[in-house]
């Protein structure tokens, strides 16, 4: 029997506080390549949630894949992580992401990812 590989990804938030961002903002970006059906677990540094429908996946080396969920993800904006699970090491177009609830991260709703466009986010000038 095949070992389940799990991959968990929880993100870490910032010191700024819910009230002093919008949680739905999604940065600026520019398409930078063609879409993507899949991305390997081991090349994602981290991941940023923007909303309850956008997810980027910051890559080892620098690269941005953006990925627009295809329906609204209840609660993953507001929680700001998820659980994937993958018997093949990576984060696919046909697979299922699972919001982690607070407290204790129990399982919230499932959702399913869409296509991994490579992205250039836009600088924002320091104020």
């Amino acid at each position: 029997m095949n070992k389940l590989l799990i991959a968990a990804t929880v993100t870490a938030l910032g010191l700024t506080t819910a009230s002093a961002r919008d949680r739905t903002a999604v940065p600026e970006a520019t398409l930078d390549g063609k879409p993507v059906s899949c991305v390997r677990t081991t090349d994602v540094r981290s991941t940023s949630v923007h909303g309850d429908s956008v997810i980027d996946f910051h890559m080892n080396g620098g690269k941005v894949y953006r990925n627009t969920l295809p329906m609204s993800c209840p609660g993953l904006g507001f929680e700001e992580r998820f659980l994937h699970k993958s018997s093949i090491g990576e984060y696919c177009s046909v697979d299922i992401i699972t919001v982690l609830q607070s407290p204790g991260l129990t399982p919230g709703v499932s959702c399913g990812l869409g296509k991994f466009q490579p992205v250039k986010l836009v600088k924002v000038a320091a104020r």
